[in-house]
């Protein structure tokens, strides 16, 4: 047990997580402290682009092997399937209508891109290595979640005649999703020479500017939660925290099959853990009108997110490091 308690505490004690929990407690403190908001939107840029096209690089490096594509398998499957486990969870936990309840699953379905950053940037600073093509992965996680809670809605919601389209060029054309995959196919096509050019900017800044940017998503996540704290009854605050293991046990148990090692199982259950704030509720504002934006938003940016990002992130690559 002390040996296990150890582990978690050294991944909890590295400069990302430590800034993103002064970034909750300057917010409960309620400190002026801030981010401006076109630096936060740089940085924002920023570790998209560099995150991509180092994955790009280093799948250049792997070459197309199966063991990608039983990845993207994985990634497509769990993303699907967890917005039904959501549903099944919140129903049993709290007193969300169906429409309500979809909304929210499909957010658990979908991934935080900025949780996914945060997990590389502890693999590397921990010396585990994780395989490029996990960004595609993560790509790929963004979509199927959406259409899963959208044929949720269309089944169990008393409204499930006004339960709309999303189109999916809006979908699939997320500035998000745009740049991540760009810089990753950049990073595949030029390969070393590209690498070696651009290094000095993607590498060597990446640490200190994804601090900042945690800080900055500490204050959002922690004044977020106090401003919708009237929203969470316990049953929601406690699938909040609840969910993302559940999600993480999940990609654990598949990645496990498909023969991932540590770096990318860890990843994999990182993606499965998390829950979109970004994507997914643009969709539901279209999908879903009615569905109580506050509450799920509040569930994921105010919740999970930060459970992920303080407790979650060395829970999660002490079990991968099992698997």
């Amino acid at each position: 047990m002390p040996l296990i308690f150890d582990s978690l505490v050294g991944n909890l004690m590295v400069p990302t997580i430590m800034f993103f929990a002064l970034g909750l407690l300057a917010a409960v403190l309620r400190s002026d402290l801030s981010i401006p908001e076109g630096a936060a939107k740089f940085m924002s840029l920023y570790l998209l682009l560099a995150i991509g096209f180092k994955g790009g690089n280093s799948l250049a490096q792997h070459g197309l092997r199966a063991d990608l594509f039983l990845a993207i398998g994985a990634g497509l499957a769990l993303s699907f399937l967890i917005p039904f486990v959501a549903f099944m969870l919140l129903r049993a936990m709290t007193r969300l209508d169906a429409m309500n309840a979809a909304a929210v699953a499909g957010h658990y379905g979908s991934i935080s891109i900025v949780t996914f950053v945060a997990a590389s940037s502890l693999l590397e600073l921990t010396g585990i290595a994780a395989d490029g093509y996990m960004v595609a992965v993560a790509a790929a996680m963004e979509v199927p979640a959406i259409l899963s809670a959208l044929w949720i809605a269309a089944r169990f919601g008393r409204s499930a005649g006004e339960t709309a389209c999303v189109p999916m060029r809006e979908l699939f054309a997320n500035g998000s999703i745009v740049l991540l995959t760009g810089a990753f196919v950049i990073g595949a096509v030029t390969q070393d020479k590209g690498m070696q050019m651009i290094a000095p900017f993607v590498v060597t800044p990446f640490t200190g500017i994804l601090c900042l940017f945690l800080l900055d998503m500490g204050l959002s996540a922690g004044r977020s939660l106090l401003k919708n704290k009237h929203m969470l009854s316990a049953g929601l605050f406690a699938f909040g925290l609840v969910m993302p293991v559940v999600g993480a046990a999940l990609a654990w148990g598949v990645g496990s099959v498909i023969g991932l090692q540590t770096g990318s199982l860890f990843l994999l259950m990182v993606l499965a853990a998390s829950a979109s704030y970004i994507a997914v509720p643009a969709a539901m504002k279209i999908a879903l009108p009615k569905a109580e934006a506050g509450v799920y938003l509040t569930l994921s940016l105010g919740v999970t997110f930060p459970f992920n990002i303080t407790l979650g992130l060395p829970l999660y690559l002490w079990l991968a490091g099992l698997g």
